[in-house]
């Protein structure tokens, strides 16, 4: 590799490109600090040319202008440090560049790591979540989200008003856990964090559930040990008793993590919290209601809520004090945490009034993500060399479903006659053309 002639150069266009993903890196003092720190300048040289779409090993070292077998020896040993994030399909390695979150933060933390400066990153990390909130915007004042709250299963009904009611399996954690065709742990990051801060709670740290190719790319980078489905299920199980609500990727296909959160480490629930970011994470599609006749204002659901939704109440009345439960709607997570923590029989799950919504696929979550806060622009032109004719025809089928104003808005940085004329007949046209490319 040539001798960077300008490393602060490379850092600030690393910055940059981290900056143009869907979930963003605002720029500051601490976080160029970061980056020094996970990145050599060469990492750096490399790390900001990089696409966030997968692209194929030998596709990737024609544009650097790189032998192969050489930039593999690179790019393998930036994975293995989570800084960027490969996978192999039939025999051929791809890589992208991994975002802040869910990137190298949490891949920096979910394993023990005696030879990486833990304390000075997770101090760095502290500063760069929480001492103002132009991060957490930038990751969650939006609808779409990278992460999405499970309910607990024991906690539904059999039935709403003589009603069968349905719970799909992409929103069951038991059918997630069992179907997955691969599954992994490691340590629950944002506790591991919290715990090089004199911070973290009590709870169990090897929580941390990963699926799929998701797991097969932890463990061969050494980030997570593979495990069989049904250990991943004793791990659920553990995590419930110890009052762990259950947040998992935002997508029906492929689920790749469930983690296991609690309100004091979780860095979405604090963003909830801190920011008042009350939609950091999706939520499920049911919601906690209390039963004044039963609910005698104990305070268990309270002490358990992840996010401050339930607080208590209380009115004087002739001859005695009366307490009472009261959730929050707009902060409900519908996770059921409440539920197995209230003794009374007061707290019920039931279906929300509206069904939440819920990308198909981690590339339909970058779309929605994308054209929700503006960079649908960024995603197609950062990403010219690696997305076909398939990922243009998904494309279109997100903005079909999206609002027209949020498609137009999305749209108009591309100054496309293709796409101008897609948002045009969002409905009519549109429909046509994704069936043609999808």
């Amino acid at each position: 590799m040539a001798h960077i002639v300008n490393p602060e150069r490379s850092y600030r266009l690393l910055q940059q490109r981290l900056d143009r993903n869907v979930t963003g890196a605002p720029e500051t003092p601490v976080f160029m600090q970061i980056l020094k720190l996970l990145f050599s300048p060469a990492d750096a040289e490399i790390a900001r040319q990089m696409p966030t779409n997968f692209t194929k090993l030998t596709d990737l070292a024609r544009k650097l202008n790189r032998p192969a077998d050489e930039l593999l020896e690179v790019l393998s040993g930036m994975a293995e440090r989570g800084v960027v994030i490969d996978i192999e399909r039939r025999g051929e390695r791809y890589f992208s560049l991994a975002p802040v979150v869910i990137g190298f933060f949490e891949f920096t933390f979910m394993r023990l790591r005696p030879e990486a400066p833990l304390p000075e990153l997770a101090r760095l990390f502290e500063a760069y979540f929480k001492e103002d909130d132009r991060f957490a915007r930038a990751v969650f004042q939006h609808e779409t989200q990278i992460g999405r709250s499970l309910v607990r299963e024991e906690a539904l009904p059999a039935g709403v008003n003589g009603e069968h009611v349905e719970i799909l399996d992409w929103e069951r954690a038991s059918s997630i856990v069992k179907t997955a065709t691969d599954a992994a742990v490691s340590l629950c990051a944002c506790r591991h964090h919290a715990s090089h801060l004199n911070e973290a709670c009590d709870r169990p740290l090897r929580t941390c559930l990963s699926f799929n190719h998701g797991a097969s790319m932890l463990v061969r980078n050494g980030v997570a040990e593979r495990i069989t489905n049904s250990e991943a299920m004793d791990i659920l199980e553990l995590a419930k008793a110890n009052g762990l609500a259950q947040t998992a990727d935002n997508v029906q296909r492929n689920v790749s993590y469930i983690c296991n959160c609690c309100g004091d480490c979780c860095g979405m629930m604090s963003a909830i919290r801190r920011f008042d970011l009350r939609n950091a994470i999706v939520t499920s599609n049911w919601i906690s209601d209390i039963d004044l006749s039963r609910c005698n204002g104990c305070g268990r659901c309270t002490k358990v809520c992840p996010v401050n939704a339930i607080t208590i109440e209380e009115q004087q009345l002739t001859n005695r004090r009366k307490r009472w439960a009261v959730r929050d709607a707009d902060l409900c997570l519908g996770c059921g945490v409440c539920y197995s923590a209230c003794r009374h029989g007061a707290l019920s799950m039931n279906p929300r009034p509206r069904r939440v919504f819920t990308p198909e696929s981690t590339f339909d979550r970058m779309v929605a993500m994308a054209i929700e806060r503006g960079k649908l622009a960024d995603l197609i032109l950062d990403n010219t060399e690696g997305l076909g004719y398939q990922a243009i025809g998904r494309i279109v089928q997100v903005l079909e479903k999206s609002p027209p104003y949020k498609a137009a808005l999305a749209v108009k940085p591309l100054r496309s006659i293709f796409l101008d004329t897609v948002v045009r007949g969002i409905k009519l046209a549109a429909g046509p053309a994704s069936a043609a490319l999808g």
